[in-house]
C-alpha cells in the first residue's frame, strides 16, 4: 500500500461513467444517487460541459492569479448576479472556501471591532471540512478527535435553538455565525425557517456576520441555485464548492462588497484558484443550471421523488426529509448494512450520521431513472429487514 489509508473504501472500482450511471470494470451499471457527495450534479461526462472543458484545454490551462483573465471575471459576475451581488474569491475545495470565510470573519473582527469580537459560533452536528480551522468549526467530536487542540475561538450551539444563539451573541464578543441550512453529513437535517430568520435578525442586532455553508446545498441541489433563497434571508458570506464544475475541483467564497474589500492585496490567495479549466467547466455548469425552467424542474422532480420514497419506504419504518434533490433517508438501524445492500441492487447512496443515507441523484436524471432509484431503495430496504431484523 502506497496510499495513506485514511479512506474506508468499498470493494468496487469504477472505470467510466455516463449520465446517471457509473460502470465498474466488468461494465456492470450502477445508478449513481450519490453523485460523488453532490459533486457531479449534472451526471457523468455531460457532453456540453465536456465540450467547453476541452475547448479551454486546447487554449490555456493556467497562468496564476498574477494575471487577469476574462473567464473568472465572467464567472464571478454571473454568480454575483444570480445571488446577492457579492464579490467572489475562487479556490479549490469546500474546506478551503470555509477556511477563507473564517479568515474573512477574523479580518472583519480586527478591522471593524479592533479584535474585541474574536469568537465564531457554529452548530452542533454541523460539518465544515477537514482542514484545521474548518475542522475546528465542525461541532462533531469524532471529526476533531486526535487533532486537539482545535482552534479555541469557536463556540458550538444546538441547531435550531434561537435562545442559545441569542445567549451567545449577547455576550458581545461574536464576530460571525456559521451554519448549514441542511446538515448533510448529519443526515440532511433541516434548519427551522423561523430559527434562520431569528438568527439573521440577531446577527444584525449584535453586529455579527452570517456565513452560510452552501457547499453541499448549493448549485441547484435544493431546487434553487443556493439554499438560502428558500429561507427569506440574505447572508453576508456564502461558501460553495462540490458541484461548481461538476467534478473538476473548485470552490468559492461570495461576500458582500464591503466585507470582500477586507481581502486586500496579499491577505489571501490560492495558487490554483480560478484555474481556467475549472472556470470553463463551471461556466458551462451555470449555462445549464440557469437555463429557463431548469431549477423549477429540479424542484418538481425532487418533490415527486420524495413522495415516492416516503410511500415506498414507510412500510419499513423509514422516513424521508429534504428539499428538491437533497434527500435524507432515516433508517431505524445503522446505515452500513443498507448501503451495502443498495450496492447489491446496483444503486449508490452515501451515509449521513449513523442511521441515515443521502439520496442525491443527478439533477438532470429522468423520472424513469428516479423511479428506478426508488425501486432499488425498496429492494435494499427489504434485504436489510431480512438481514438485520431491526426494521419494523
Amino acid at each position: 500500500m502506497t496510499l495513506m489509508q485514511n479512506y474506508a473504501q468499498y470493494d468496487i472500482t469504477f472505470a467510466r461513467g455516463k449520465g446517471s450511471y457509473l460502470y465498474d470494470e466488468t461494465e456492470t451499471a450502477y445508478l449513481d444517487c450519490a453523485c460523488g457527495i453532490s459533486v457531479t450534479n449534472l451526471g457523468h461526462i455531460h457532453p456540453y460541459i465536456t465540450g467547453k472543458f476541452m475547448e479551454q484545454a486546447e487554449k490555456l490551462w493556467h497562468t496564476s492569479n498574477l494575471f487577469p483573465n476574462k473567464l473568472p471575471e465572467k464567472l464571478a459576475k454571473r454568480l454575483s448576479e444570480a445571488a446577492f451581488g457579492g464579490q467572489m474569491f475562487f479556490c479549490n475545495s469546500g474546506a478551503e472556501a470555509n477556511e477563507g470565510a473564517i479568515k474573512l470573519a477574523i479580518k472583519y473582527n480586527n478591522n471593524v471591532y479592533n479584535g474585541k469580537k474574536p469568537r465564531i459560533i457554529t452548530m452542533v452536528n454541523g460539518f465544515h471540512g477537514r482542514t484545521y480551522a474548518a475542522m475546528s468549526a465542525t461541532a462533531q467530536e469524532k471529526i476533531r478527535k486526535g487533532f486537539e487542540p482545535a482552534a479555541s475561538f469557536f463556540s458550538y450551539i444546538p441547531y435550531n435553538d434561537t435562545a442559545a444563539a441569542e445567549a451567545e451573541l449577547a455576550k458581545g464578543d461574536v464576530c460571525a455565525v456559521m451554519l448549514e441550512l441542511y446538515q448533510g453529513e448529519a443526515g440532511v437535517l433541516p434548519a427551522d425557517p423561523v430559527f434562520v430568520k431569528n438568527l439573521r435578525e440577531l446577527t444584525h442586532k449584535y453586529g455579527a456576520l452570517m456565513i452560510i455553508d452552501e457547499i453541499q446545498t448549493g448549485y441547484g441541489r435544493t431546487g434553487k441555485l443556493f439554499a438560502y433563497s428558500h429561507f427569506g434571508i440574505v447572508p453576508d458570506i456564502i461558501t460553495m464548492a462540490k458541484a461548481m464544475a461538476n467534478g473538476i475541483p473548485m470552490g468559492g467564497i461570495m461576500a458582500k462588497p464591503e466585507i470582500a474589500a477586507l481581502f486586500t492585496h496579499g491577505t489571501h490567495g490560492s495558487t490554483f484558484g480560478a484555474n481556467l479549466l475549472a472556470c470553463a467547466a463551471a461556466d458551462a455548469v451555470l449555462d445549464i443550471l440557469l437555463a429557463e425552467g431548469f431549477l423549477d424542474e429540479v424542484a418538481v422532480k425532487g418533490e415527486k421523488t420524495q413522495t415516492m420514497l416516503k410511500e415506498t419506504l414507510l412500510q419499513y419504518g423509514i422516513s424521508v426529509r429534504g428539499r428538491g434533490m437533497l434527500i435524507g433517508v432515516e433508517l431505524p438501524s445503522d446505515n452500513k448494512t443498507f448501503i451495502k445492500n443498495a450496492m447489491k441492487e446496483k444503486i449508490l447512496v452515501i451515509g449521513g450520521g449513523t442511521k441515515s443515507v443521502r439520496f442525491y441523484p443527478p439533477l438532470n436524471a429522468s423520472m424513469a431513472e428516479l423511479e428506478e432509484g426508488v425501486g432499488k431503495m425498496a429492494k435494499a430496504a427489504l434485504a436489510t429487514q431480512h438481514e438485520s431484523g431491526f426494521f419494523k
